[in-house]
């Protein structure tokens, strides 16, 4: 089983990550996500949820065999001490292991200098500089809700959808007409809205 590794801290958006790792950890997927925080302590999530990291950065073994990292966003990357996981961040561009940031997590990723090489989003370009004073990646920003590009993924706080489908495309979970139909239903529900007024 290939590990997908999720990291989590206090205050992280819950529901960012959920539509994709619930997909990654199906039976047959040949994934198993696990949670890695900066220690072992439980991590409370925006919506109340409490989850116990599996790994702490403090003794996470470098050598231990990945296949992304993936970094929710919330309230925990005003928090410096999050800031962390920048050197599995590193890590991971080094041995070209995909690295998946979404929201608030983007900003992080921006103030680091990881996103000034490829092509990327975040919540707007103006958040992003204002968030992230050291970022300097402007030519490489798109306004798309979620950017996929070699070994990074991004996406703003509104687009866990497109963020998961550029998941499950880039680990050849679902693939073509299968993905656009996982992505469809999850967009427009089992009953699309028609545009018809409901009466009161």
């Amino acid at each position: 089983m290939k590990k997908v590794m999720v990291f989590i801290t206090d205050g992280f958006a819950d529901w960012e990550a959920s539509y994709v790792t619930a997909e990654l950890n199906k039976q047959g997927t040949g994934f198993q996500v696990q949670t890695m925080a900066i220690d072992k302590h439980p991590k409370t999530s925006m919506g109340g949820l409490s989850v116990l990291p599996d790994y702490s950065l403090k003794d996470f073994p470098f050598k231990l065999d990945f296949a992304m990292l993936i970094i929710p966003g919330g309230t925990g990357w005003r928090e410096k001490k999050n800031h962390q996981v920048k050197k599995l961040v590193s890590f991971c561009f080094e041995h070209n292991i995909p690295v998946a940031a979404i929201c608030d997590a983007t900003t992080f990723l921006g103030n680091y200098g990881f996103l000034d090489q490829n092509k990327h989003t975040g919540n707007s370009l103006a958040y992003l500089k204002e968030g992230a004073p050291n970022y300097r990646g402007d030519e490489n920003y798109i306004e798309k809700q979620s950017v996929s590009d070699g070994c990074l993924i991004t996406a703003n706080g509104s687009g866990a959808l497109e963020f998961s489908k550029d998941i499950l495309n880039k680990l050849n979970v679902l693939k073509s007409k299968e993905l656009e139909e996982w992505y469809a239903l999850f967009k427009n529900g089992f009953i699309p809205i028609t545009g018809e007024h409901i009466e009161k």
